[in-house]
């Protein structure tokens, strides 16, 4: 996402690395990882698109490529023992180097997210969270993920200041076109585009009419509870139109028996395992069934409103 990189080689060199590299993933991170989610309808528990997610396999597999392009021994990760990420980067390291040293200094600390900001400050490492500003924000292409500070109470209203890509600013109705071709996004309103840069502006123009907030409870995979609130108006918003054209490109059998599957993949992909052999042997199975998966949907939006109002194959 733009600007999220600002301040990061401060953070780095001040933390002690010995050098800071920044790499530009948008398009591998789109292409490889996120339309898979999209050919799956991949949402977990029927709601969330995987936002963090997604990105934890794509930076396990840049930090393993850094590892060996610098000789190290080891990669490390600042999760804390509480969240799901420590579980993702970890299985995903093992997965791809196991010979590599994990190291967790926030778990392994004990550190409270209060005891790392405290940290951060006495050793002039620039972090944009403050003792009065507790929220954890995660975003990239496909969204953002807004936790912790009052919101971790599941009858707390989300302040409306923690809301970025869905702040509504249209109020004129307006229809638009995606193209899809073997079950992945290629066009918009008849624009061939790149598949990151359609998520890109879908995020702009889903997310101006105020849509596509989710505010759920989540059973994590380390078995508790959170109250999560996320932002991702193209994510669901493809997710949505996909499945629709799927209702006329899939034989019957096959559309249930992916619905059927689904879910297991979404779950797969949240408990970390996306270098799995069930992952691998269920992509198979997906990328097969969107042999025929070509057409466009119209969605029509509307001020909080985004919903389907036409779709249209060859093969159907």
């Amino acid at each position: 996402q733009e600007g999220t990189l600002d301040g990061n080689r401060e953070k780095a060199l001040g933390a002690g690395a010995i050098a800071y590299e920044e790499l530009d993933l948008r398009e591998e991170f789109a292409r490889d990882f996120l339309a898979p989610i999209i050919k799956a309808n991949a949402l977990y528990e029927g709601q969330y698109p995987l936002v963090s997610a997604l990105s934890r396999p794509l930076i396990v597999q840049q930090q393993v490529a850094m590892a060996r392009k610098y000789g190290a021994d080891g990669i490390a990760h600042g999760c804390t023992g509480k969240g799901n990420d420590q579980v993702r980067f970890e299985v995903s390291s093992m997965a791809l180097a196991p010979d590599l040293e994990l190291v967790a200094p926030v778990r392994n600390w004990g550190f409270t997210r209060e005891d790392s900001i405290a940290y951060a400050a006495e050793h002039g490492i620039p972090v944009g969270a403050t003792k009065e500003k507790l929220y954890s924000i995660d975003d990239n292409l496909w969204g953002r993920a807004i936790e912790c500070g009052e919101m971790e109470d599941p009858w707390a209203v989300p302040p409306k200041g923690v809301w970025l890509l869905t702040q509504q600013t249209a109020t004129e109705p307006r229809d638009v076109v995606i193209g899809f071709e073997r079950g992945v996004p290629v066009a918009i309103d008849g624009d061939k585009l790149g598949m990151a840069e359609i998520i890109a502006r879908l995020n702009d123009v889903v997310g101006s009419y105020g849509w596509g907030r989710i505010d759920m409870v989540e059973n994590r995979r380390v078995g508790i509870k959170s109250r999560e609130t996320y932002e991702c108006p193209a994510a669901l918003a493809l997710i949505m139109a996909h499945r629709d054209l799927e209702s006329i490109c899939l034989e019957r059998d096959l559309e249930r028996e992916k619905a059927r599957f689904e879910p297991r993949y979404a779950e797969l992909i949240y408990d970390g395992l996306w270098f799995s052999p069930l992952k691998k042997a269920l992509d198979s199975f997906i990328d097969s069934s969107q042999e025929f998966v070509t057409g466009e949907v119209r969605l029509h939006l509307e001020p909080n409103s985004c919903e389907v109002t036409g779709r249209r194959s060859e093969h159907s």
